[in-house]
């Protein structure tokens, strides 16, 4: 491939890299002031994505990923066959809880959502399916943070802990003893760390490894008893683990 082709894919990169679970729906102005690109550049990029089912044009002149993106996402083996394993598992666990569950796995410092399944009466939550959210402030997160290694926390630790409601876990500190009573335990539970009234329960997902590739999560209201949710949740985890060869242990 030629340089200029790279550059061409780089830059079409960078301006679907605008979008966010935030910000879906952008003018080519909001493109290009949040990629950095010249306008015309933005604005002919833009055209060819359309062209190719990469970006929808809107009536109201808004672009949005399109939904071939989401086509040639499906198709990555990792995420294709963890999900295809897990969503059995989800749909069970979703039966005994009725309200949000939820897959996640890592990329790069971010907790990405594979899968969700909710209900109009669940409570609502910030995570949607194929969005992402900071590793410290959610449990799915949690779960991927306390297995991802030493240089990723400190990478997290880096980047800085955002502060999302006033329970957020922001301290080094703290952040380190809860890391470690996960890796004790082999579940969390989070207190309106990410949205107030709410609370989450999560439990890690093992590949043949024994590697911990993602997480199994479940949001409820904040004044529910989260005893009684842990065996089916972990249940979920360890059902997943076995149908990725992992033995089901947690």
């Amino acid at each position: 491939m030629a340089s200029g082709d790279r550059s061409l894919i780089g830059r079409a990169f960078i301006v679907l890299g605008a979008f966010d679970a935030k910000s879906p729906r952008l003018t080519q102005s909001e493109i290009s002031r949040r990629s950095g690109l010249p306008l015309p550049t933005v604005h002919r990029l833009c055209g060819q994505l359309v062209a190719e089912g990469a970006l929808e044009r809107r009536s109201d002149g808004k672009y949005q990923v399109g939904v071939r993106l989401w086509e040639i996402g499906a198709l990555a083996p990792g995420a294709h066959g963890l999900r295809q394993v897990a969503l059995p598992f989800l749909e069970d666990l979703y039966e005994v809880t009725r309200e949000n569950v939820q897959l996640v796995v890592r990329e790069g410092t971010e907790a990405l959502y594979l899968e969700r399944l909710s209900s109009r009466s669940a409570v609502t939550v910030v995570g949607r399916a194929g969005g992402r959210l900071p590793l410290h402030a959610s449990s799915g997160g949690l779960i991927l943070l306390a297995h991802g290694g030493t240089e990723l926390l400190d990478d997290v630790l880096q980047a800085g802990l955002e502060s999302f409601t006033p329970k957020t876990i922001t301290s080094e500190r703290i952040l380190r003893a809860t890391l470690d009573e996960i890796r004790r335990t082999g579940f969390v539970v989070c207190r309106e760390y990410l949205n107030v009234g709410t609370l989450a329960v999560a439990a890690p997902v093992r590949d043949a490894g024994g590697n911990v590739v993602a997480a199994v999560s479940t949001v409820v209201p904040v004044e529910q008893d989260p005893a009684p949710l842990l065996p089916a949740l972990v249940a979920a985890a360890r059902g997943i683990s076995r149908g990725l060869g992992g033995g089901g242990l947690g």
